[in-house]
């Protein structure tokens, strides 16, 4: 392990040297990816830093603790105590660290939510949802852009696709994919009777042109009117676009934009990560793997989250997790739940290693 610290020491202090080098600043392409690779390994050299200061801190207590002043002594073994309980601390930190890392962690994403069993309940949820993810957004300092959306009648939406960018925003996100139920009495429902709706999320990491060469041959684009909100020019403009993949038929659409050509970039972006996520999870199918953190499978149809309304109650039955806090959650505070995704991954995780 040590050996392993030391290697990402140096790499991170030849990477310093490189971002200093005047032709690496007029490559802003070779800049951001050193850029990116320091900040991946920086938590992991800033541990190691600590970790090595405190082991020679510890020999120096000791030499202290010798001291014919008593008071000096038990000052130093009060001290020499504190930090070799900071060196387990950082011992532990360092093994989740070194952990393999999913190389999706540090990728964009592109997230849909569907209205599923429930009608219009459904769909208000999954309005819902869409702004719980918005809110979490803007509290980590991400950036949401809706990629197409269609509105359902009593609020909410049918369906809604929109990238998230930020950093490191799949590692957090990823833990979302599956299907969400949501229990309360809703708005349509005049006898007060508590119902159960759900509602579909889908999360993607962004495929980047260098990862995925989409040949725009295998593309059928086209036009059509858009249904959605944004006034009677939208609906009388051929500024919608459906773009097919014509291999697989897979296909998207966007018109949440009032130009064209904003809808088609959505789309074509939409497309690319859609036929991506299909090539990660056939690659995966294909090295004997499920494709998922060791937290559930990340498929649509797993039932993943309850949102209990009348017993301000959110329970996530992947790890028997559950939490009186609802109201906080759907407001954006929703690391209340994926911390603890995160922190049971990593133990599974640790656990397997230790099996291994």
């Amino acid at each position: 392990m040590l050996k392993r610290l030391e290697n990402y020491a140096l790499r991170y202090n030849e990477i310093n040297e490189e971002l200093m080098k005047p032709e690496i600043c007029m490559d802003i392409k070779k800049m951001t990816a050193l850029s990116k690779e320091q900040r991946s390994i920086a938590k992991i050299v800033e541990c190691y830093t600590e970790y090595k200061r405190c082991l020679e801190s510890i020999e120096d207590l000791k030499e202290m603790r010798k001291d014919p002043d008593p008071e000096l002594a038990e000052m130093a073994e009060i001290e020499l105590e504190e930090t070799k309980s900071r060196v387990v601390q950082l011992e532990e930190e360092i093994k989740v660290l070194l952990l393999p890392k999913d190389p999706n962690d540090d990728k964009n994403v592109i997230v849909e939510i569907r209205g599923a069993a429930g009608g219009d309940e459904a769909n208000i949820f999954a309005g819902d949802l869409y702004r719980m993810y918005a809110r979490y957004a803007e509290s980590k300092g991400w950036k949401v852009e809706v990629l197409d959306a269609m509105d359902s009648e009593m609020g909410g939406f049918s369906q809604i696709e929109f990238k998230i960018s930020g950093d490191s925003v799949y590692s957090f996100l990823k833990y979302e994919s599956g299907a969400h139920r949501v229990q309360r009495i809703p708005v349509t429902e005049a006898n007060g009777r508590i119902q159960t709706s759900t509602a579909t999320v889908l999360v993607m990491p962004e495929a980047e042109d260098i990862e995925f060469d989409l040949d725009m041959n295998d593309l059928r684009i086209d036009t059509f009117c858009s249904s959605g909100p944004g006034g009677q020019s939208v609906n009388t403009t051929k500024s919608a676009v459906r773009v097919t993949h014509i291999p697989t038929g897979i296909a998207v659409a966007s018109q949440v934009h009032k130009s064209q050509h904003e809808n088609k970039a959505a789309a074509i972006q939409l497309i690319r990560t859609r036929l991506y996520n299909q090539l990660v999870e056939e690659q995966a199918a294909k090295d004997g793997q499920a494709r998922q953190a060791l937290i559930g499978h990340g498929d649509r149809s797993e039932k993943i989250r309850t949102y209990n309304y009348p017993q301000n109650r959110v329970t996530d039955h992947r790890i028997g997790f559950t939490i009186q806090r609802l109201d906080a959650i759907i407001e954006g505070k929703l690391d209340l739940v994926i911390n603890e995704l995160i922190a049971e991954d990593q133990k599974r995780k640790l656990s397997g290693e230790k099996e291994d």
